[in-house]
């Protein structure tokens, strides 16, 4: 006997119903809060008709603010993914003393304001502040250049995969890394074969929100960044200059390419947590 094609459901049955009012109330919610103002800011640009949008997303000006801030954003994204994997693992595996205090700082870019972040940043890698004194006559100055917003970046973003990754690794039991070892795996072999798995989803996840959260970054960097043309402006300072000056859909049109842009690479790294799941 053929079996019989199984019928295809919009939905997944569940023993709790109410999933028609869900639904409709979480397409509401996102349409409010995300789908409405995304779709008014790329409709303000074409104000401007074709040519004044490409003439406007692509002056050297704005180039260059874009190359900055998402070259930027993904050079400190890369600089969390180790480092801030390497502080949820101290913080998971050992016990130390003062470990409830390193816990706690790794949340003080959330709950610093960024303009605070971004002055104490500067007094520290100013040419005459209390690191960059030393700095600068070994030839590297920090502050008023990209070097600097790529610090500032690495600041903010660093909580985002600490806390993304640490609850997987207090959840992983260490009894699988043990029997790895036993079976003659090296440790190398443990974390790429065993560990690794494991936390790559959250690993991923971490290091998009670091990603998306130091592309919009803005308070933390205007202070250190010195905000020099076609050097160190990022996109976001570039836009508000265009919004001071009533150039309201040059604004737009700036935010709906750093939109595109960011909704591409975003969509890139779903695409490998994606992988990362069914491989896991």
């Amino acid at each position: 006997m053929a079996a019989t094609a199984r019928p295809w459901r919009f939905k997944q049955p569940s023993v709790i119903p109410g999933f028609g009012l869900t639904f409709g109330f979480a397409v509401f919610y996102l349409s409010v809060v995300i789908l409405i103002p995304l779709g008014a800011l790329v409709m303000r640009p074409w104000e401007l008709g074709i040519d004044g949008v490409v003439a406007t997303v692509t002056s050297p000006r704005v180039v260059a603010a874009l190359k900055l801030s998402f070259g930027a954003a993904a050079i400190a994204s890369l600089i969390n993914a180790v480092f801030g994997l390497l502080v949820a693992w101290v913080l998971v595996r050992y016990k130390f003393f003062g470990r409830r205090l390193v816990d706690a700082l790794v949340d003080l870019p959330f709950a610093l304001p960024t303009a605070v972040a971004g002055i104490a940043l500067t007094t520290l890698y100013a040419p005459n502040g209390w690191v960059g004194q030393w700095l600068v006559p070994l030839g590297v100055q920090v502050a008023f250049t990209p070097l600097g917003v790529v610090f500032a970046l690495t600041f903010i973003g660093l909580p985002f995969v600490v806390r993304s990754v640490q609850p997987v690794l207090d959840d992983m039991e260490m009894e699988y890394e043990e029997a790895a070892a036993t079976l003659g795996a090296t440790r190398a072999q443990t974390f790429s074969r065993v560990v690794l798995p494991a936390i790559l989803p959250a690993w991923l996840t971490g290091v998009a929100l670091a990603f998306a959260r130091a592309v919009g970054e803005y308070g933390s960097v205007i202070f250190i960044a010195g905000n020099i043309p076609l050097v160190s402006e990022i996109a976001p300072l570039l836009i508000v200059i265009k919004l001071e000056q009533f150039d309201y859909a040059g604004a737009a049109a700036v935010g709906s390419a750093m939109l595109g842009i960011s909704f591409v690479m975003l969509f890139a790294i779903n695409g490998l947590q994606a992988w990362a799941r069914r491989r896991g």
